[in-house]
């Protein structure tokens, strides 16, 4: 479908600027319009002083997704509010994985969920981004 497509072309743009996402080893696995899935490998240099991973680093992750998710039908969005739970600690080497999914796309605002499973399947946080919708184009 053209609009998967311009998301895709979005989406490609953001993450060749997008020098923290590259940081965070993030991998774009799926894109469709007001969606996106991408992943992560855990890294020591991201762990915090209690032996598990940094809170942010979750955060980046879905902060990222819902990036990519609300700024996919190439309307700069920026987020207005966010917030998320942590349900399960996440060590080095586990395999994140960021599922980004639209439930509201209005004129200005898009209110999107975001559910971050490991490498067995469990969740290990929950996110929640409001983004608001600037009417300008990224690409």
């Amino acid at each position: 479908m053209e609009q998967d497509i311009t998301a895709r072309k979005v989406v490609d743009y953001m993450m060749q600027h997008d020098q923290f996402s590259q940081w965070l080893g993030i991998e774009v696995l799926e894109i469709k319009e007001g969606y996106s899935k991408i992943q992560m490998v855990v890294r020591q240099e991201m762990i915090n002083g209690l032996g598990i991973v940094h809170g942010g680093i979750a955060f980046s992750l879905a902060d990222s997704a819902f990036a990519f998710a609300c700024n996919n039908r190439n309307n700069l969005s920026v987020a207005l509010d966010t917030s998320i739970n942590f349900l399960k600690p996440v060590h080095v080497n586990d395999v994140l994985m960021a599922q980004a999914k639209e439930i509201h796309n209005g004129k200005s605002t898009g209110l999107y969920h975001i559910v971050i499973t490991n490498q067995y399947q469990h969740d290990v946080a929950v996110f929640k981004g409001t983004c608001f919708r600037t009417h300008k184009n990224l690409i």
